[in-house]
């Protein structure tokens, strides 16, 4: 059974279409939420294992923005892409070619393996003015609070892809492991949120395409974090961090905001890596604040 969505009524108000490029040699699919003469327009990249959905509570608190969110490739309704590995340039390519092509000089914004894309994509030569990322990955993922679990995942990964490919899919579309994974990344104690969250992740967390694109995006995003391209990223930047997060701990994402040439951290307490599930009100305030500071002002 579908369990609602404590956000329902506000997302209900937004204008919202489905749409599909033909983009790196494939359809991507995505979504416009918002008014389209909006004066700001942002686009939106998710994290590991999600679709766009998943950022729909932040969207929902985000009313006269246009946003652009689309699936990753291999990801929800978007195919793989053809003839090539799904590795962290290929995703930094397809970005770069899909905000030209859709939004070109939209912000971006990317949330937990999302904000490796943008950051990757920006070395590319993405062009954005002003770059928000939503629980970043700003450390080696292997060297976090969870860094034993984080090795069980390296594992799992391996296995499913390793495994006949029948019993390989099954273990990773497993039912159990996902909900393991939703408890574990869970931080709030408000139990309709919480299951609101499991049955986002339970309906969300297996829709990829085959076990090759999800073991190639899992490997992408355990072996790079946002620090690699920090130096080379000129644009203002928004860190939306959680004090509790178990990927990248507040510490790591303190450094990481010294390592970027104009960089602001908002911290939100009580809530780990779920920002965009638990708190997208916190971080939506912070996005627009962000969004509406003067070019220039204090950071």
């Amino acid at each position: 059974m579908t369990v609602s969505s404590p956000y329902a009524d506000r997302l209900n108000e937004v204008p919202v279409r489905r749409e599909q490029i033909e983009v790196a040699g494939s359809t991507t699919t995505y979504w416009v939420y918002g008014p389209d003469d909006a004066s700001t327009e942002l686009v939106v990249v998710h994290g590991f294992r999600g679709d766009h959905h998943g950022l729909e509570p932040v969207i929902a608190h985000l009313p006269g923005v246009r946003v652009i969110s689309p699936d990753l490739p291999g990801f929800g309704e978007t195919p793989p892409l053809p003839g090539t590995r799904h590795t962290l340039q290929a995703y930094a390519a397809w970005l770069g070619e899909f905000a030209g092509a859709v939004a070109a000089g939209a912000d971006i914004l990317g949330h937990s393996f999302g904000s490796i894309v943008v950051s990757a994509a920006l070395a590319q030569g993405l062009d954005a003015p002003r770059v928000i990322l939503v629980n970043p990955i700003g450390a080696p993922a292997l060297s976090g609070p969870r860094g034993v679990l984080t090795r069980l995942a390296v594992f799992y990964y391996w296995a499913g892809a390793a495994l006949p490919r029948a019993v390989g899919e099954r273990l990773l579309r497993l039912k159990p492991i996902v909900r393991v994974m939703s408890i574990t990344m869970a931080k709030t104690k408000d139990r309709a949120l919480r299951a609101f969250i499991h049955d986002q992740h339970d309906r969300y967390f297996s829709n990829f395409s085959d076990r090759e694109v999800l073991h190639d995006a899992f490997v992408a995003s355990v072996s790079h974090d946002v620090s690699e391209f920090a130096d080379t990223i000129e644009q203002p930047v928004l860190l939306v961090a959680a004090e509790t997060d178990d990927i990248t701990p507040i510490e790591a994402q303190r450094v990481l905001k010294k390592r970027f040439r104009d960089a602001r951290l908002v911290e939100i307490a009580d809530v780990g890596h779920l920002i965009h599930y638990e708190t997208p009100a916190a971080a939506a305030a912070a996005i627009t604040e962000f969004l509406e500071a003067a070019n220039g002002g204090p950071r």
